[in-house]
C-alpha cells in the first residue's frame, strides 16, 4: 500500500470544492439577470406620478429642521454642563 499525502489531497478537494461553488455562483448570477430582463419585458413596472408640493411647505418644513438641530444641540451642551 502506497502513502498518500494527506494535506495535497485535502488542498485538491478544497479546490475542487470552491470551483464548484464559484461555478454555481456564477451560472446563478446569469440565470437572475435573464430572469430579471423576462420579467422587465412582459411585466413592467408601472410609472407613479409624483405629487408637486408648493414651495413654501418645503420652505417652513427646512426651517422647523433646522430648529429641531439647533434645540436639540443646545439640550446636549446643557446637558454635559
Amino acid at each position: 500500500m502506497e502513502e498518500t499525502n494527506l494535506i495535497v489531497e485535502a488542498v485538491k478537494f478544497m479546490i475542487l470544492g470552491m470551483g464548484i461553488v464559484f461555478a454555481f455562483l456564477i451560472i446563478m448570477v446569469y440565470a437572475l439577470k435573464l430572469q430579471a430582463k423576462i420579467i422587465g419585458k412582459y411585466f413592467p413596472e408601472k410609472e407613479k406620478p409624483t405629487p408637486k408640493k408648493p414651495a413654501t411647505s418645503t420652505h417652513t418644513s427646512n426651517n422647523a429642521k433646522i430648529a429641531a438641530i439647533v434645540a436639540a444641540v443646545q439640550h446636549h451642551k446643557n446637558l454635559k454642563g
